[in-house]
């Protein structure tokens, strides 16, 4: 079996597992349009994952798709939501990240 997932996987021990697809469904990733039973290509190999779903209906899934706006209205949610970065940028605060020369 193969797991893909754009966030934590607890207690997988085994298998292929594809974890921290970015940019996550959250932020509007692709990930987000996946529906069960759909099918997908994966190449471990290659380090490449493809959705076969064709663009038409990745289309039509994208303009019923209402993305989740983060609610928090201050506190450490807040901060997550407006500064964490994607998977391929350290999934860190965007204000810890080092500045060139600095």
């Amino acid at each position: 079996m193969v797991r893909i997932s754009d966030a934590r996987m607890s207690g997988t021990a085994y298998g292929t597992i594809v974890l921290h697809v970015s940019p996550d469904a959250a932020s509007g990733g692709p990930i987000a349009l996946l529906r069960t039973g759909d099918r997908v290509r994966l190449s471990v190999k290659d380090r490449m994952i493809e959705m076969l779903v064709s663009d038409a209906e990745l289309e039509a899934r994208r303009k019923e798709h209402v993305p989740q706006r983060a609610s928090a209205e201050r506190g450490y949610s807040r901060l997550y939501d407006e500064q964490i970065l994607q998977a391929e940028q350290g999934c860190d605060f965007g204000f810890l990240v080092g500045k060139p020369g600095g």
